[in-house]
């Protein structure tokens, strides 16, 4: 499973492929297509995250953030909250109600939860895209196409439903919809027959309404592992946290920029 996205960590990264590599050109991505030919993800303006400055930043960022760890890695998880967001119950929490490690992310969105909503409904490869760095996920072969609009047909995830990282991987498990407020995935090797390492993750986001009219957007990552290596491999703090606290990020801040631009 990609560790760009988020929590979940059940499997390494695909090799880039061939026609990952051609899909680079003159700085951007064509439209990806699956198997069937038929388009992975829907752009009407420039795609958040595309072209190779924007490739270049996204890896120098998870470079610098890897090897900043030991100085600033405690601060990373909580980044952006506020009061006790950060050890603050959220829907979810139960699914990994003992987590070996985790964290917790604030932004301030200029927008109501409802505004906000959508653009999180519509999370996942094949559906809006992850709102990152689209061509150095499509070079590390996840195949996502980040969209700018809200795509209907993606507005009503439902629990048990399926949220692909790449299409090369077992996808996360809807757990908990509460529109416009939550949503929670989870993801388990066992669910896979992969009992030989065990594990469990969640990602989870929170929208609340904020004290002056706006919204608080919270994402939260939580796991547990056995500690045989091969669970301490795929589910361990370093590198996924890195990682993924710059692809979070970066979700967040487009997001909400999405966000308060229709709001």
């Amino acid at each position: 499973m990609a560790r760009f996205h988020g929590p979940p960590a059940l499997g390494a990264l695909p090799p880039l492929r061939y026609d990952d590599r051609a899909d680079i050109k003159e700085g951007n991505l064509v439209a990806e297509r699956d198997s069937d030919n038929r388009p992975l993800g829907h752009r009407t303006a420039r795609s958040p995250g595309v072209g190779v400055l924007a490739a270049l930043e996204g890896a120098a960022l998870i470079g610098w953030h890897l090897i900043a760890t030991p100085f600033i890695g405690r601060r990373r998880l909580r980044w952006g909250t506020a009061g006790t967001e950060a050890t603050d119950s959220l829907p979810g929490d139960e699914l990994v109600p003992e987590p070996k490690w985790g964290y917790t992310l604030g932004v301030a969105v200029d927008a109501s939860p409802e505004d906000v909503w959508p653009w999180i409904a519509q999370l996942g490869q094949g559906r809006g895209g992850f709102y990152t760095y689209q061509t150095l996920e499509n070079m590390a072969g996840c195949r996502i196409t980040n969209t700018t609009e809200i795509l209907p047909d993606h507005q009503h995830p439902a629990v048990g439903d399926g949220i692909y990282l790449y299409s090369d991987a077992p996808p996360l498990r809807i757990e908990i919809v509460e529109p416009p407020n939550a949503l929670v995935l989870f993801g388990s090797p066992v669910d896979i027959g992969a009992e030989e390492t065990w594990g469990v993750s969640t990602w989870q986001f929170s929208v609340k309404p904020g004290s002056d009219g706006g919204s608080r957007f919270l994402t939260r990552g939580r796991y547990d592992y056995a500690p045989d290596w091969k669970s301490r491999l795929a589910f361990r703090r370093f590198p996924i946290e890195a990682t993924t606290f710059v692809m979070s990020r970066k979700m967040m801040f487009e997001i909400k920029r999405l966000a308060e631009r229709n709001a």
